[in-house]
């Protein structure tokens, strides 16, 4: 038995012995069930809409009220002419439009009818649904209010709006998901054995003697998988347009771009695992572990990113994915041009600007 003790104990320091690997181990399961716990919800909370209200009278305030206290929705504005409705949706600044008709209130004393048009952003079709079903539940329950206090049958009716994807085709949302989820983890977890397996081979002294500059050896490590991601990104594409029936309503030029932006982004992402990294194993489990929960869950690609708590909504902003499915959603299915992704390309941009420094910096201490 001393023996076998003595081999238990051997195994565990070896496994001591690797901390990062221990911590990730360990962490993993921590971060599991606070990404499940927290992020995972159907419901839709907390949706910016926007209300158009010609009539601004007692009816329309009342149901203006109502909706402003719901905790599913935050009414972002009250907009004054119609021309503002297309420009918030292109802009992605609300998912949802409420438009009273005029004389509102005089209609529905005098006629015992009114209509409301609710306009919703159908590119993702069942955050569509979901707030439409809770926006007519706000309607319905105005109504009875109205008939408990007057006896009278009043009838508002809604009519529907879809934009972007009025057949409702659940491919409009996950295919803009899936590309960046593909990108993000094929990249990462490429180039992130890159370096990693230089030193594991015994072959990083001759990197350490090349006359080459340590940013120049990193930039060529990632190459070789940036051009197998552009063939990766036209398969993708390919297959979205021509099968799954996804159309590309803006500019592909800018698609184009802002996917090289985002392959930059991943490939600077693993090459930074790899410098940071002591063996193959432990680069393959964060590139393949760590980024692909935070992808999944956090990126809005699943889950609205609205309904999470506001930590982990700060936690999203740090995650390419997030950016890039957003642009792509804006320019696939919305047919948005470059001034809608401005803000994703810069943020993109900065990131590779910050990964490859800190690559660099990691690498070049290693060379020291």
């Amino acid at each position: 038995m001393k023996q076998f003790y003595a081999f238990v104990r051997k195994e565990i320091n070896h496994i001591l012995r690797d901390v990062r690997t221990m911590m990730i181990l360990l962490a993993i399961p921590v971060i599991q069930i606070i990404l499940f716990g927290f992020a995972i919800s159907t419901e839709v909370r907390n949706a910016d809409i926007a209300i158009y209200d010609p009539s601004n009278d007692a009816a329309t305030q009342r149901i203006g009220e109502l909706i402003e206290v719901s905790s599913y929705f935050n009414v972002y504005k009250y907009v004054k002419t119609p021309q503002e409705i297309n420009n918030l949706f292109k802009r992605g600044e609300v998912s949802m439009v409420v438009v009273f008709s005029d004389q509102f209130r005089e209609k529905l004393m005098h006629t015992g009818k009114a209509e409301i048009q609710i306009i919703a952003d159908a590119s993702d079709p069942n955050n569509a649904t979901s707030l439409t079903n809770y926006l007519k539940g706000i309607i319905g329950s105005y109504q009875q209010e109205l008939m408990r206090e007057q006896k009278v049958p009043y009838q508002i009716t809604s009519e529907m709006k879809l934009l972007y994807n009025p057949q409702m085709k659940g491919s409009y949302n996950f295919v803009p998901g899936v590309l960046g989820m593909i990108l993000m983890l094929i990249c990462a977890m490429m180039t992130s054995i890159a370096i990693v397996r230089e030193k594991e081979m015994g072959t990083m002294e001759v990197l350490l003697v090349s006359p080459m500059k340590p940013l120049l050896i990193i930039i060529a490590k990632a190459v070789p998988y940036f051009l197998l991601s552009c063939i990766n990104l036209t398969t993708v594409l390919l297959l979205s347009i021509f099968v799954l029936d996804v159309p590309v309503a803006g500019s592909l030029f800018w698609l184009i771009t802002v996917s090289l932006v985002f392959i930059f982004v991943s490939l600077s992402l693993g090459l930074l695992v790899s410098t940071v990294t002591e063996s193959q194993m432990t680069a393959m489990l964060i590139s393949g572990m760590v980024f692909m929960l935070p992808v999944v869950l956090l990126s809005g690609m699943m889950f609205p990113v609205e309904n999470m708590p506001f930590l982990l909504q700060m936690v999203s902003h740090i995650i390419p994915a997030k950016w890039y499915i957003s642009a792509v959603k804006d320019i696939m299915i919305k047919g948005a041009g470059f001034e809608a992704i401005s803000k994703e390309l810069a943020i993109l941009a900065g990131m590779i600007v910050v990964l490859l420094v800190v690559s660099f910096k990691k690498f070049k201490s290693r060379l020291e």
